[in-house]
Order: structure tokens, then sequence, then C-alpha cells
């Protein structure tokens, strides 16, 4: 049996329990709405939030590997389109040395076919020199060892040769000074260019795999960043249609809490009636 005290009222107190509980939950909820995160900071679950926040630092340093690859690609579709052009000049370099084996041509006309055979090699150096993307060139042989993008978190690389179709090397055959002025020098040209042609061809085919590669990795990269990132908003999000729900059931009963206060603060007068 509660003892009726004007020093101590039991039912005020056990309301105003209720209703700072009541407020708490409400300022929760109205966070909760306000961030739309169930979980803002380590205060509202420090195990979730931890859990979270290392998914968020996953997120942050796959978007590195994503530029890396993206780098590395567009270096790669670089190379591929001045590969193709390399290829073009060589089959016009073909035609010219094997017109230049006819031994009946007039001296003039070997000329002719000679200076557009010059013309048409310094072409492909020029090409080389000018196929690059953002520092990196794959054909003019300064990247040994190739390009190395990044492949996961934890730094593990995914690399594409590089092709070094500088003239006279192991690709293009064909002598940086080579011309087709006599019949004999046009027949050694020609026999290079066919090599060459060759070559380009096998390098093209790596080049492209190279770059499939990478925007294939560069596709599951994206696709694991998002995974991850819908797993962070599993653990943190808030369902707002039920904090909705909520915020109204918490405001009234945040109302019926001021009422029970009051009539519970009102009791204390009602013993001044037992004196009357």
């Amino acid at each position: 049996m509660l003892l009726n005290s004007v020093n101590t009222n039991y039912g005020a107190m056990i309301a105003l329990q209720n209703l700072n509980q009541t407020n708490t939950e409400l300022n929760s909820v109205q966070n909760r709405i306000n961030t739309g995160k169930k979980i803002a900071s380590a205060k509202d679950n420090g195990a979730i939030w931890a859990i979270a926040q290392g998914q968020r630092a996953e997120v942050r340093a796959l978007g590195a590997v994503k530029e890396s690859l993206q780098r590395g690609q567009s270096a790669v579709d670089v190379a591929f389109a001045a590969g193709e052009s390399i290829s073009d000049l060589l089959v016009q370099l073909k035609e010219k040395a094997l017109a230049a084996t006819d031994e009946s041509l007039s001296s003039s006309s070997r000329d002719a076919l000679n200076e557009d055979f010059i013309a048409i090699r310094d072409q492909i150096t020029k090409v080389i020199d000018n196929a690059e993307f953002n520092g990196l060139n794959l054909l003019d042989g300064s990247l040994s060892g190739g390009y190395q993008a990044l492949a996961n978190v934890e730094g593990g690389t995914i690399t594409v040769d590089d092709e070094d179709l500088s003239l006279s090397g192991l690709i293009v055959t064909l002598g940086a000074s080579e011309d087709i002025g006599t019949a004999t020098e046009a027949s050694a040209a020609l026999s290079a260019v066919n090599e060459s042609i060759a070559n380009v061809s096998s390098a093209l085919a790596r080049l492209g795999t190279g770059s499939k590669a990478l925007g294939t990795h560069q596709t599951f990269v994206a696709k694991l960043s998002d995974s991850l990132e819908t797993g962070v908003g599993n653990l943190v999000d808030a369902d707002l249609a039920k904090e909705s729900a909520r915020l109204q059931s918490l405001q009234t009963k945040q109302q019926l809490g001021v009422q029970a206060l009051s009539i519970a603060n009102q009791s204390t007068g009602i013993l001044l009636g037992l004196f009357r």
C-alpha cells in the first residue's frame, strides 16, 4: 500500500521516469529520421558501427582500385589504337616495297616510291611517340614490365605487358633507316615489312586481351563495391517507414505522459480536502 504524503509523490516520480524514457526514445527516432541511419555513431552500437566503418574503408579502397584499372584500360586502348595505325602504315609500306622490287622501274619512279616509303616509315615513329595516356606509353619501350594495375585492396596487381613497336625492334623489324632505293633493298624491306605485319598483329591481339582483362576486372570491382555499400546500408540505415510510424506512436505516448505527470502532481492537492 502506497503512503499518502506531501513530501514524496511516488506517482509523479513514476510518471516523470516514463516521460523521460519516452523523450529519450523520441529523440532517438528523430535522430534516425534526420540522418537516415539507425546507427550514426559508435555510441548507438559500437560493434555494428566498427563493422560498418571497416566496410566503408574497403569501399574507399576499391575506389582506388577502380581508378587504377580505368587508367590502365585507357592507356591500353590508346596503345591499341596506335598499334592499328602502325599496322595500316605497314600495309602501305608493303605496297611500296613490293612495287619497288620491279627492276624495270625508271629511276624517277623508284625515287618517288622511296620518298613515299621513307615518309610512311618515319610516320610509325611519330605514331608511337604520341601513343601516350597520362604519361603511360606501352609502345615505345619505356614501360619495362608493362603496366601494373591494382587488382584488390591488398595491393595485388593485373599486368598488361608493353609492346615495343619501335623501328628496328623485335616486333617491327623494319630498320629505322631502311629504304627501297634499289630492287635489292626493296626486296629486303619487303621481307622485313611482312615479318613486322605478322608481329604487330600478334602484339595487337595481346593488347586486346589485356584491355579485356582490365575491363572485366573493373566490372567485377564495381559490383563488389556496390555489394559492400549495400551491406553497409543494411547494417546502419534506418527503415524510415518504420521510424515514421514509431515517431507518431511516441509523440502520442509523450502527450499521455505529460497528462499523467500533471495528474500525479495534482494528487497532493487532493490531500488538502481531507483536512477541510
